[in-house]
Order: C-alpha cells, then structure tokens, then sequence
C-alpha cells in the first residue's frame, strides 16, 4: 500500500501552484486546502505585504508583484509553476475610492498574467464577481450569459478579465478557468471593502457587542457562499476534466438573502441582538445593480458542484467561531 501510495502520488503528478494576492480574504484558505491536496511544498503563496508569522511558517511564501512581469516569470520558471490562483484584485467598494490603482492591478496586472500563463501552459483560475453584471442584467436569477454593464471599476475589470481569458482560451489554447463567486463568508478574515462584507461583520459585532449597524437597506438580496463551499468549488472547476468543461467562466452559488433575514437567524442563537440601518449610498447603489440570486445550473451539471452550507449552517459555524473567540478574549 505504501509503495503504490508513494508511486501513485510522486511529485511529478502534483500541480506545482501559484496564488497570486495570496493574503487577501480567500488564498491563505485556499493554500491550505491545496496543500492537504497536493503536498505542502507544492503550494507557493505571494504577495506584496508582508505575511503574518502563522502563514509564513505554513508553507512557501514569496514576494510577487503582478505588475512586475519579470518578477512574474522568474517565480513561474525557478518555482516550475503549473497552476495558476490570480488572487490579486481591488475590490468594489474600495477600487471605486481608488480608480487608478484598481484599473493598474486589475487590467495591467491581468495582461501580464495571461501573458505569463499563456507562455508557460500554466492551467490559469481568475476569480471573477457578482459585481461583474450591471443593472440592465436580469437580476432574480441571473443566468452565466446574459448581457453584462456593470457600473464599477471592479465589475468593468471582472468583464474584462472574463473576456480575455476566454479569448486567451480560443486564440492561444490557454487553459483558463473562472468562477463568479457571489459574497463569500468567511470567520477567520476581516471585511476587505466589498459590498456584501456586512455579512461577515455582523458576525464579529453579533458576538462581541449583541448589535450591529448595517449599510445596505433590510430588503437587500444578494447570493452568498460560506468560505469551504467557495474553495472547494475553485479546487473542483480547477480538477475538472477540460472535456466536461462546456463554458469557462461560470456562476457558483449556495444561498441569497437580505440584512433582515441574516439577522433574523442570527436572532435564534442570540436572542438580545439588535441591528439598525444606516444605509450608505455608495454601496447601497452598487449592490442594487447586482444580482439577487444566480442561476448555476450550468456547474451543477457540467462539473457536479453542490453547495454544503445553507443560511442556518452557515449562521451556526460563524456563531460558533465568533462565540469561541469572544470567551477566550473574556477570559485573557
């Protein structure tokens, strides 16, 4: 058993993986999963920050700039990269604040991925957004083809991403890979400047304060994914076979509902919660031009994706992990 165990799992087999924007909400997650997979030292995450000491002592960590293309290839050739995590994005709220920086990362950054990736056959995953349609979208539910005019610069670089990566695909045989995620949820990060990030705040002020001030209005729908549905979709898309692959950008999901309804299950675990509206524009306008649930039909069937987490699972484990946290900072 051993031996057929070590033959079959030899180094060789392992994709050799990059994550680029690697201490953003998602890539410490994500190289963990992948490093149970495929073995610790065959997960390289990057970024242009400084790593905090539990995450550099948890595998490779390097510095990568995306809009240093030499960088950029000398990490893919001396680290014999083969997969692709481009991690590295503003996000909508904070790239409206930032516009220039938000068009360098996402689109300059973007260009010299593709490049990279196409030179070197890299099998490429860009994440892409519920931010990546627009208010003349169908919005309830949203299909993977349907026309797209988002009104931020997040969403116009996701277009464009999506776009690029496909024509990479038909034009160079690059293997691009992308996923709509909806708002993640994730308990060991902090909110990173979306617009669906009231929903992990709450969480945080449920449990340390028992209220919590929202800035989107009650009836606000937008689909929702816990973080372990989010990666695991991403691993599997990623380990599809190119044959099943019927499209290469799709929407993923798991749930959608409002402020109001993610309180009133918070309500059931803490029965002195409170929240309160105080509505920011800016926000509000963004997420009233996003879907309010996503049709994806099309990566239930092609790659067999099934969510494991619904409103009341997910509501448990973040109460769970908050509540835990809280205690322990009670009794320090």
């Amino acid at each position: 058993d051993a031996n057929f165990h070590s033959a079959f799992f030899s180094g060789t087999d392992h994709p050799r993986v990059l994550i680029t924007g690697g201490l953003g909400q998602l890539g410490v997650g994500l190289a963990n999963l992948l490093r149970k997979r495929f073995g610790k030292d065959n997960v390289v995450l990057s970024d242009i920050r400084k790593p905090p000491d539990h995450v550099f002592h948890s595998g490779p960590f390097i510095y990568s700039d995306i809009l240093d293309y030499k960088n950029l290839r000398e990490i893919v050739v001396n680290n014999r990269i083969t997969w692709l995590f481009h991690y590295s994005a503003l996000l909508s709220a904070i790239g409206e604040a930032n516009v220039s920086l938000a068009r360098a990362v996402n689109i300059t950054g973007l260009h010299n991925i593709l490049d990279v990736a196409a030179e070197h056959n890299l099998r490429l995953f860009v994440p892409s957004t519920i931010g990546a349609f627009g208010p003349t979208s169908p919005r309830n539910p949203t299909p993977d083809l349907c026309i797209q005019r988002p009104r931020t610069i997040y969403g116009v670089s996701k277009v464009h991403a999506e776009l690029m990566g496909e024509y990479y695909h038909y034009r160079y045989g690059l293997d691009f890979r992308c996923l709509r995620y909806p708002g993640i949820i994730s308990a060991d990060s902090q909110p990173g400047g979306g617009t669906t990030d009231y929903a992990v705040q709450i969480f945080h002020d449920a449990a340390k304060h028992g209220k919590f001030e929202c800035n989107l209005e009650a009836r606000t729908r937008l689909p929702m994914m816990y973080i372990d549905d989010c990666l695991r979709a991403t691993l599997e898309v990623m380990e599809a076979p190119a044959e099943s692959l019927s499209m290469r950008t799709y929407n993923v999901s798991a749930m959608s509902f409002t402020p109001e309804e993610l309180a009133q299950e918070v309500l059931k675990h803490v029965p002195e919660f409170r929240i309160t509206y105080n509505v920011d524009a800016v926000r509000q306008a963004i997420a009233d031009s996003w879907p309010m649930k996503f049709d994806d039909s099309n990566a239930r069937k092609d790659w067999g994706w099934k969510h494991n987490f619904d409103l009341p699972e997910l509501v448990t484990t973040m109460l769970n992990f908050h509540g835990s946290e809280t205690r322990v900072a009670q009794a320090n």
